[in-house]
């Protein structure tokens, strides 16, 4: 890690924002999701900035219920190589499901965009929370939530086996001679697991940052097990200072029990900041976003979480109903905070739906009130960077690049150019050493 500790920002450009209604805010790009001049203009803005990385979601299952964001969007890694094209210094990063997905596939494809973007690519390992997209994948049954995350675990390991099937020397390209590689250099991984068996190697080379960037998003028990295991950089969504700290410490503790340095483990808490030149402007801004969400529309986004759950029956003005384990094998970990917040806030079912829909943060405010919470937040160890997730773009995350990143730049808590030319250098992380390399030094 670099001695000087800079906050890591991401920005997740999830197309018209990251509230359900976004799309109907007077400064939305309402075709955002598949508007690929449109995100191209935003990741330029991003990459001007110095931002570490931009983000995109996905997921695999829509119905009539979906997110107007989700029911049509890229297909996440074919956007990054089209924006791979379009950078050369900010990372690139998306979403793809381990449940879903082949690891020869996944170890390829990414690869093939780690070198495309020249080892600025990143991979955020989800286990696919909906219910509903094994019958797109013809498969019997969606796996159980702890299941999915062991095919995880293998999976990924399969993966970073098979991105170290040839060591950094291993190609030679001497015309004169006539040798291309030395044979002893490339290894097939031969893997016999519980899920997978794959022989490799890898028809592609590792690339300048050793393999791409590892991030999770799971809260759950399983989630936090797995992401101390294996992830460079964890999305959290804790809404207050006292949460983040418990969740910053036990991933920290994790990680450590796991033989691997907590500071190679990047927390960072989701922040979606709502900017005004004034209190008053900033929370009216928040109330406009929050006003575009009809309960038709907040009932429906609440019930994804929940399996497409139909709250219709239940009355809207009586207290959140008591669900008991129900939804805890898709998002365990948002389910069991929102009958939580519920329960503590004694909360309705229109003002649980609502709020799911605009959540409130500590990062409303002016540019210095949304810095000072940045601030408080990084030194006070309890996040080791953001993930920015604006209810609308690009309006959110233009305020907060020429708002508030000025004020992070002059106190000193964020770059002023970038470090390096991989997402793992700016993001303070080494390149991992080849397995084999690393066996033969250790052997001589």
């Amino acid at each position: 890690m670099s001695d000087s500790r800079m906050m890591r920002i991401g920005a997740f450009l999830s197309g018209t924002g990251g509230n359900m209604a976004s799309w109907r805010h007077p400064s939305a790009v309402a075709d955002g999701a598949v508007n690929l001049a449109y995100y191209k203009d935003m990741t330029r803005r991003a990459e001007e900035a110095k931002l570490d990385f931009v983000f995109f979601g996905d997921g695999l299952y829509i119905s009539e219920k979906s997110h107007p964001n989700f029911l049509v969007r890229f297909e996440p890694l074919t956007l990054l190589a089209a924006l791979a094209m379009e950078t050369s210094k900010i990372g690139l990063a998306a979403t793809l499901s381990t449940t879903y997905s082949d690891p020869y596939t996944v170890a390829r494809q990414f690869s093939s965009i780690d070198h495309l973007s020249d080892g600025r690519a990143g991979w955020n390992v989800v286990t696919s929370p909906l219910e509903g997209s094994a019958a797109n994948y013809n498969k019997p049954e969606h796996p159980q939530h702890d299941l999915r995350y062991r095919i995880a675990s293998e999976f990924l390991e399969i993966a970073k086996g098979l991105w170290d099937s040839w060591e950094d020397d291993a190609f030679i390209r001497d015309k004169e001679s006539g040798v291309f590689i030395d044979p002893d250099k490339m290894h097939r991984l031969d893997h016999r697991g519980e899920f997978f068996n794959i022989q490799g190697p890898l028809n592609i080379s590792r690339s300048k940052q050793g393999r791409p960037v590892i991030i999770q998003a799971g809260s759950s028990e399983a989630g936090r097990g797995f992401a101390a295991n294996v992830a460079d950089a964890i999305f959290t969504g804790q809404a207050n200072l006292a949460d983040a700290s418990s969740f910053y410490k036990d991933v920290k503790q994790r990680a450590a029990k796991a033989g691997r340095d907590p500071d190679q483990v990047l927390v960072l808490p989701g922040c979606s900041p709502v900017v005004g030149s004034t209190s008053e402007e900033a929370e009216a801004k928040y109330q406009e976003i929050a006003d575009l969400v009809v309960i038709e529309d907040a009932l429906n986004y609440l019930g994804r979480y929940f399996n497409d759950m139909d709250f219709s029956p239940y009355d809207l003005d009586e207290p959140f109903p008591d669900l008991g384990d129900f939804g805890r094998n898709g998002w365990e970990s948002t389910t069991d905070r929102i009958k939580q917040v519920a329960k503590e806030e004694g909360l309705t079912l229109r003002e649980m739906a609502l709020r799911s829909t605009t959540p409130r943060n500590e990062f409303i405010g002016t540019p210095e009130q949304v810095a000072d919470s940045m601030q408080a937040w990084f030194e006070s160890g309890v996040a080791d960077g953001f993930m920015l997730n604006p209810s609308v773009l690009p309006q959110g995350l233009n305020d907060f690049l020429e708002h508030v990143l000025p004020l992070l730049k002059e106190r000193g808590l964020f770059r002023e150019e970038y470090e390096a030319d991989t997402l793992r250098g700016n993001l303070g992380l080494p390149k991992p050493e080849n397995r084999y390399t690393k066996k033969t030094k250790a052997v001589s």
